[in-house]
């Protein structure tokens, strides 16, 4: 984005703020020199394990023409997933210190010398202790956050060892352990014998399985303490600890009753915990393994291709100059880049460095431009097609396609981003705050120009989702390959090569296609010894198209390398992949990462280690959340709490979703949106469904409801980051982010009574996505689909001028409590309805108020009041001296602005 030569600098200052706000919230390592390229090569070794599972699956081997097929191997799924969880591991010991010298022990033991002096004088004793301390803050401690200390090193070789025994002893796993159990594994000297001289002590009285088994729990405890704090670390030894001591809980307390279990040995625990798919490498970590990993890394490719720069000044070209035009463009762009990233404070730091200064800049208050970033931020993960982690863990849970999932999710998401425009556009009408001249601004055209091919990959991810209908893990394989190959040409082009490389392109597809069409396969393929198969001139045409990734990717490279330092105008990428080839130039003192070549192998290494970076911390949240359910399992908790859910809810729905949304909050307060979700789901999940609700609808509620944790105060976590670099009160921005954010209440409260809001048409509690027939029931479409969607988008209109105070003047008390009112009865009329037919029951009335009808009935009521409410603040302000403070421009609602 252009500014003014005035404020040219200012964009660069409020960088450094949100890079300090970020390093301030994030506890990750600042490393540098040889630290930070094993980092980075660790990542991309990570990045390029999961690439080759998204293309060729699990078997590894690969041919070399005209010698042999050279096989490696081949994994089963849990061995897989016991790397996938290694690399995590390995990464979070890198990346996030063990400690900073500042906790109680290292306090102590920092304090034992000077306590020794002051005591006894100079003596060989306080030596000792002097000794100790720097022993401790060598191996141990890492004040600055800026090196990796020998015990990151230990506790990354201690974390192959689990992963070793499943490669290496896999059969054991499966033929002694899952019979026998771990009493029936050998010890260290029978799987290793060489190893038998250390069998003491522990060593010589456990299974090595089982030391195995207990090591790999620890490591990601401590993993998840250094990377997610220490509230989900204590939440899941807790589960560890009423798995072994449940049974004491006394069984002649009611409540206390309802908890206690039988008694487990650890054995058992640990076997369940880590050999079987139902603890730590259980779904959570199979879902991150085949799906989030992959479109984390699409993310990252995506984000480091430039197309984030692209797409905020592309939001900005669109709605800068409109009334409130910063916010708007906050909330567009802000939506688009959390869903790249899928996480809030991230997403908050990075775009709120550009939108919260110049919103402000354009008159919107501090607290308010930070509680617009940070609300709109925490719900780019429900905005389609990428959407958050949790969308993965949705599929697997309920075994719905990833395409109806955002199908589904996509006109929720829109209301709430419509009710965000309607709140900034109605904050801008109050304070009188125009939009951004022209000149600031890239012009439309020539930006469209420059970038329009960043659309292609999310245009390609739709089909390969929703049209091709492919697995999610391999649509994001072909997207990230098409995405490489994109880049590979815009790197390759400029006005002098660009007519040849088109050319060489449409040559390289025009002879793969005759290939298919005279041999059956393509040349890469008869190279390799592929199997011939018949096609016709169609197929033909449409299977070259399904090569030409690595067709576009092999000519632009030629061009690359006959070339490598030509002009590359199209090529904008990110800053993180600009600064790491400088970096690189700088250390070897020559320009080579610089050149248009090395930018396009620098930005396909960068992406691969920020993947690996992002998705780290997901994989470490999805084992350790993995304990919880595999603890419920084991334990039986689950139908206890059940049927105390039921009891306490009273068999109300309406208080049953209360509870669920409160739940929801409660636990996502300083939590991934991952872990929260998985917590909620194995504990409510299997209930609603009970009351007759679809259970895509179940889950979307519970992700809904989980992301209003970011901005509930008092943890608000994005809240707190983008008052950081709004320089605002933390806790007023996290309370107007709360207010700003309450459709993610009312949207997801919608939805579970009107599935129609979610395409859904329900049927015994069975939800299915709409096909044409439904659609050509009138009598189901209109009163079930059409009409909630319309009252939705109404009632999230009616709430977004209650929660501003605002339309054409001041809305008074009593006009907020009405639109309020309005707001519920046109979105959730249910919510209203079963009340009341529970109400006339307790007085001895039994009428069935919660149908169809009455909620048609309830709609038009609502509707009525938001018109009414409307109508006389309209004529309120025309008649007043407000009048004329803002004129007829005012007159203009959100929607048309």
């Amino acid at each position: 984005m252009t500014t003014n030569a005035s404020d040219a600098d200012e964009p660069d200052v409020e960088s450094d703020v949100a890079d300090q706000v970020f390093e301030e919230i994030d506890n990750r390592r600042s490393l540098t020199g040889w630290p930070l390229v094993a980092v980075a090569a660790v990542g991309i070794t990570f990045s390029a394990f999961q690439l080759w599972l998204g293309a060729r699956g699990f078997v590894f081997e690969f041919t070399i023409p005209g010698v042999d097929t050279i096989r490696i191997g081949s994994l089963a799924s849990l061995q897989v997933r016991a790397i996938h969880v290694n690399f995590a591991l390995v990464m979070a010991f890198l990346l996030f210190p063990g400690s900073s010298g500042t906790g109680k022990i290292t306090g102590r033991i920092a304090a034992a010398p000077q306590t020794f002096r002051n005591r006894i004088g100079e003596s060989p004793l306080t030596r000792v202790a002097e000794g100790l301390r720097r022993g401790v803050w060598w191996f141990f401690v890492d004040e600055d956050s800026t090196r990796i200390a020998p015990a990151d090193l230990v506790l990354i070789l201690l974390s192959t060892f689990p992963t070793i025994y499943y490669l290496t002893r896999f059969d054991e796993v499966t033929n002694v352990i899952r019979v026998l159990g771990l009493n029936g594994a050998g010890t260290l000297g029978e799987v290793y014998p060489w190893l038998a001289p250390l069998e003491i002590g522990p060593l010589a009285e456990y299974t090595f399985a089982y030391l195995m088994g207990v090591l790999a729990i620890l490591l990601v405890l401590e993993a998840t303490r250094r990377a997610l704090g220490l509230l989900l670390t204590l939440l899941v030894s807790l589960f560890l600890l009423y798995a072994k001591y449940g049974y004491l809980l006394p069984r002649d307390v009611p409540v206390a009753r309802i908890f206690a279990t039988s008694q487990l040995r650890w054995g058992q625990i640990v076997q369940n915990l880590w050999y079987t798919v139902e603890g730590i490498l259980g779904v959570p970590v199979g879902v991150s393994v085949r799906f989030i990993y992959i479109f984390i890394l699409f993310g990252a490719f995506l984000e480091m291709s430039g197309a984030g720069k692209w797409f905020i000044d592309l939001a900005y070209s669109i709605t800068g100059t409109r009334k409130g035009g910063p916010a708007k463009a906050s909330v567009v762009a802000s939506g688009f880049m959390g869903m790249l990233s899928g996480s809030s404070v991230a997403n908050t730091v990075t775009t709120g460095a550009l939108t919260i200064p110049l919103m402000k800049r354009s008159g919107y208050s501090p607290e308010f431009s930070g509680a617009v970033e940070s609300s709109v931020s925490s719900g780019g993960q429900i905005l389609p097609p990428v959407m958050g982690a949790a969308a993965f863990l949705i599929v697997e849970y309920t075994g719905t396609p990833f395409a109806d999932v955002v199908l589904a999710a996509t006109l929720p998401a829109i209301a709430f981003f419509f009710g965000m425009w309607v709140m900034v556009h109605f904050e801008a009408a109050k304070r009188g705050i125009g939009g951004l001249d022209r000149s600031e601004l890239l012009d439309m055209g020539p930006h469209m120009r420059r970038g329009w091919f960043y659309l292609v990959p999310l245009g390609l991810l739709l089909y390969y989702l929703v049209i091709a209908r492919l697995s999610v893990g391999r649509a994001g394989w072909l997207t990230i390959a098409a995405t490489v190959a994109l880049i590979a040409a815009v790197a390759a082009y400029n006005e002098r090569t660009g007519s040849y490389l088109v050319g060489g392109i449409l040559a390289g597809y025009v002879l793969f296609a005759v290939s298919l069409f005279y041999t059956g396969a393509t040349p890469v393929g008869l190279l390799y010894g592929a199997e011939p198969v018949e096609l016709g001139a169609t197929a033909a045409l449409r299977e070259a198209a399904t090569s030409l990734p690595a067709v576009v990717t092999a000519i632009s490279l030629a061009f690359l390398l006959a070339d490598p330092r030509g002009e590359a105008p199209l090529l904008d990428l990110d800053d993180d992949v600009v600064g790491a080839a400088a970096w690189f130039d700088e250390r070897i003192g020559r320009e080579v990462a610089s050149s248009r070549a090395g930018q396009f192998g620098t930005f396909v290494l960068k992406a691969m280690d920020s993947g690996a970076k992002t998705a780290t911390i997901v994989v470490v949240a999805v084992a350790a959340a993995g304990i919880i359910p595999g603890v419920i399992g084991i334990t039986g908790l689950g139908g206890s709490l059940r049927a105390l859910i039921i009891s306490v809810s009273g068999g109300s729905l309406v208080l049953l979703l209360i509870l669920a949304g409160l739940a929801a909050v409660i636990v996502g307060m300083g939590m991934p949106t991952t872990v929260m979700y998985i917590i909620i789901v194995v504990l409510l999940g299997p209930v609603l469904p009970d009351f007759g609700i679809a259970i895509l609808a179940v889950h979307l509620f519970v992700l809904y409801l989980g992301l209003m944790a970011d901005v509930t105060p008092p943890v608000m976590v994005a809240a707190y980051a983008a008052a950081g670099i709004a320089k605002s009160d933390p806790f007023d921005t996290g309370k107007q982010a709360f207010l700003l954010s309450l459709n993610k209440i009312l949207v997801p409260f919608a939805f579970v009574f009107s599935p129609g809001i979610l395409l859904l048409r329900t049927t015994d509690g069975q939800g299915s996505i709409l096909t044409s027939a439904d659609l050509a029931d009138l009598g189901f479409f209109l009163p079930e689909v059409v009409a909630p969607i319309v009252a939705v988008f109404a009632g999230v209109y009616a709430l977004g001028v209650a929660i501003i105070g605002y339309y054409h003047a001041d809305v008074r008390s009593g006009s907020r409590i009405s639109l309020i009112a309005a707001s519920v009865l046109l979105s959730v009329p249910g919510m209203v309805l079963l009340p009341a037919t529970a109400g006339l029951g307790i007085v001895g009335v039994d009428v069935a108020l919660y149908s169809v009808t009455n909620e048609l009935v309830a709609r038009a009521v609502g509707g009525a009041i938001l018109l009414v409410a409307l109508v006389r603040n309209r004529r309120r302000a025309s008649s007043g001296p407000v009048a004329e403070a803002t004129g007829d421009e005012e007159s203009h609602d959100a929607v048309t602005q």
